[in-house]
This record gives C-alpha cells, structure tokens and sequence, in this order.
C-alpha cells in the first residue's frame, strides 16, 4: 500500500507520455436488451441516454467520437427456462453478438462505451474486450455483486450472474446453459474489484470470501473514504502491471435518490461526488479501454424529471471517465491575450 502516491504519480507520467503523439477516438455502442432480468424498459436506456446529450459532451472533449448505433437483437420464440436460469438463449445470443461487436471496435483503436440493455451484458463486452486485451483487469461498480451461480441465485435472472461465467475460478461451478457454448471462462478473481457493493446474496458472499475478491462495501467506504477506496483499488489491479481496465458501471450504485430509473435500487447508495472522483481517478490512469454503463430504466422513472435526472447522471458518468473535469473542459491556448496597443488596433 506504501506505493500509491509515488506508483500512481509515475504511472500517470508514464501513460500521458505514451499517449502525445496518438489520436484517441471514442465509439459508443448501444445494447437495447432486456431478457437479463424481468422488468421491461431498460433495453430504453441507450436512448435516453444519448437524448440527454451524450454525444454532443463527448465531442466537446479531447476525442473523435463515433457512434456506432444500437446492436439489433433477434427475438427467441422459445425460450425455456433452464435449473430456473431465465431466458438462457435469449441472453447467450445476444452477449455472443456484443462480445463480437466489442472486440471489433476495441481492435479498431477506440475507446469503447457500451450502453446498456441489463447488466447480463457484461458477460459480452467484457469477453469481447478480453479477446483483444486478455491481461485486462475489472473495476464493477454496482450496489450488487452479481456473481450468483445458477445454483446460488435467488432469482434465476441472468443480469444477477454475468460475473460468475466469467471468473476461471468457477469453471467447476457453471452447468453448461443453452445458448452460451461460446463463452469460456477468461478472468482470473485477482483481477476484478467491486465498489459500491449494498445488496449481496448469501451464496455471492460466500464466493466473494472463498475466493478473495477485493471488494468495498458502502460501509467500507463511509469508513476510508472514497480517495483511498481507488488507491486501494489501483494497487491491487495495477501495481504488477500497466493494464487495460474495463469499468462496468451500473446505475444503481447511486443512491435511488440521484438514479430512482433503475430496476433494482438500494437505499444508501454513492453520493454524486463519490461517483464522479471514482470515475474520475480512472481516467487518470490512461488506462480505461471499455466501459459499461448499464441498468437506466425509463420505463420505471416515476415522472419524467425522474427520468431525465437518471439519464443526465449517466452522461456525466460517462463523460467524466474520459476527461470531463470539475475544472470544466477547456480548449488549450498557447497564450494569456494581452490587450491591444492603439497602433494595433488602428491596423485592424
């Protein structure tokens, strides 16, 4: 823990030296998909979300922007539950296309943002990055660990177990569901941090402890605060290494307060400014490849000013893992102006 202050300032040296002489480009993909859990709306979410702006305060940064559109998903007829996993089929094809529209993009040279669609998503942005940065790491910001095995889960909602296909530690524990031949376990339980963690099944707690996932709970960080929380999270996945991090943000780890469109929301959740210095501290590192940013919900906002305060969160969520400041964002000068003599201006 003593390398944090010095680790972290070298590291940043580091990436923003390497970083001078290349363009960065950022591509948002949307996911419109629902099947991962059982309230519909939030395959809407990739549309409030660009509706609120995204794009234009993506382009006011430092980045060439491209949106890619929303993937299209095909709708499965049959589609039966299996040991009361839900929509098994439907949820393997749809994260088997993501994970292949993923790797595309990050093998292309972008920063990706993929815009959710339910948290079962994860399962194929994260393999799809995975497949072009197999020493990736994972910070999952979330008030719940979805981690749940098909035997653990209290709910058979896939959205609730994206984490558990891939961690190489469960193989063992996984039954082979239909539709998700394709996905193979990639992810070692040393290179994934939780953050935000309220609302934990009794069977995820019992993977988390067995298998020494580095996570903080709500308590947690009322106890060290925020700042040391992503020190803490920096030397664990980043001390070894200079690696790329997938950021899997869902929406519900705010407070119902600040994010109420969200389908399963926990009271006492991050504040607005802990959410943002988290986001914040990842973009100083250089290092964020992919993004998720999941779970908003329009369907369940109570009005539309509930709504629209979800989905402006989210663009700031956004926004400030890739540079947007509390500063503001500022066109770089070479010079402070000097006013014009009089013999200058009589040339004008």
């Amino acid at each position: 823990m003593a390398l944090r202050g010095p680790f972290l300032r070298l590291l940043r040296t580091q990436i923003r030296q390497s970083q001078q002489n290349r363009a960065q480009s950022v591509a948002v993909l949307g996911a419109p998909f629902s099947k991962g859990q059982k309230r519909g709306g939030v395959e809407h979410g990739p549309k409030v979300i660009r509706d609120a702006g995204l794009i234009e305060r993506l382009s006011g940064l430092d980045y060439s922007v491209h949106d890619f559109g929303d993937l299209s998903f095909q709708h499965l007829e049959q589609d039966e539950p299996y040991m009361d996993v839900k929509s098994p089929r439907s949820v393997g094809a749809a994260n088997k296309k993501l994970s292949s529209a993923v790797s595309r993009a990050v093998g292309a040279g972008h920063t990706l943002v993929m815009l959710g669609g339910d948290h079962s998503l994860a399962i194929g942005s994260v393999s799809g990055h995975a497949q072009q940065c197999p020493d990736l790491c994972v910070i999952w910001v979330d008030a719940h660990a979805d981690i749940n095995t098909p035997m653990t889960s209290p709910s058979g909602n896939l959205h609730g177990q994206p984490v558990a296909f891939m961690l190489k530690e469960l193989q063992d524990k996984m039954p082979e569901i239909p539709g998700f031949s394709w996905a193979k376990p990639f992810l070692s339980s040393r290179d994934l941090v939780y953050i935000g963690l309220r609302d934990v099944d009794p069977g995820e707690h019992q993977i988390l402890k067995n298998l020494g996932i580095q996570y903080f709970t709500m308590r947690d960080i009322d106890r060290l605060g925020i700042q040391r929380v992503m020190e803490v999270t920096f030397d664990h996945l980043l001390a070894r290494k200079q690696r790329p991090i997938h950021l899997s943000f869902d929406i519900d780890a705010f407070d119902p307060s600040l994010a109420p469109a969200t389908g399963t929301p926990v009271n006492g959740g991050l504040t607005y400014r802990e959410g943002i210095y988290l986001t914040e501290e990842i973009h100083n590192t250089g290092l964020l490849s992919v993004m998720d940013l999941v779970e908003v919900n329009p369907i369940l906002g109570a009005n539309q000013e509930a709504v629209e305060a979800t989905a402006s969160l989210a663009v700031d969520v956004v926004a400030s893992s890739l540079g947007q400041t509390r500063e503001g964002s500022h066109g770089s000068i070479d010079a402070i102006p000097a006013e014009k003599s009089d013999t200058e201006q009589l040339c004008l």
